[in-house]
């Protein structure tokens, strides 16, 4: 499979993307632990189909020392024993902010309010964003059919 844009090769999305990474390292230097941003990344890769995310957010979360059971079972993560009750909440407010057109209504506030017992304003403000960027590259990679399984853990560091 080619993709059908070089992201970085063209002027305008490369430009825009740019920026959106940047944003992203402004997320990557909050308090949201590292492991609860690589789950939320994998988890709204998985539902939106994005390979090439999936890809590089598997790999960099196990060369963080993520273990290959959590990475296998964060697409079944409701019915699996080892995340914990904060990761088990941001996991639920990924799936509904990034299903936003399939829920009427958008994110429940009981998902909310389940979130905001376990990060406080620093770290909500992180995930808010966080999943809002990953959609954002996931339409882009799957709309320009960016291939997977080349990524290299810190390939964009």
């Amino acid at each position: 499979m080619n993709a059908r844009l070089s992201l970085f090769g063209n002027p305008v999305i490369g430009k825009a993307l740019k920026h959106v990474v940047a944003a992203g390292k402004v997320i990557a230097d909050s308090t949201l632990p590292d492991s609860t941003r690589e789950l939320v990344l994998l988890r709204a890769s998985q539902i939106n189909g994005c390979a090439y995310c999936v890809d590089m957010h598997t790999k960099d979360a196990a060369h963080a020392g993520e273990t290959s059971v959590r990475l296998n079972l964060v697409a079944a993560w409701r019915e699996a024993t080892v995340f914990t009750e904060a990761e088990r909440a941001a996991l639920e407010l990924a799936e509904q902010g990034t299903r936003i057109a399939d829920a009427a209504g958008g994110v429940g506030d009981e998902v909310w309010a389940n979130a905001a017992k376990h990060y406080d304003e620093e770290q909500l403000g992180a995930l808010v964003s966080l999943i809002a960027l990953i959609n954002a590259f996931n339409r882009v990679n799957v709309i320009t059919q960016q291939p997977a399984g080349d990524y290299r853990p810190g390939q964009y560091a």
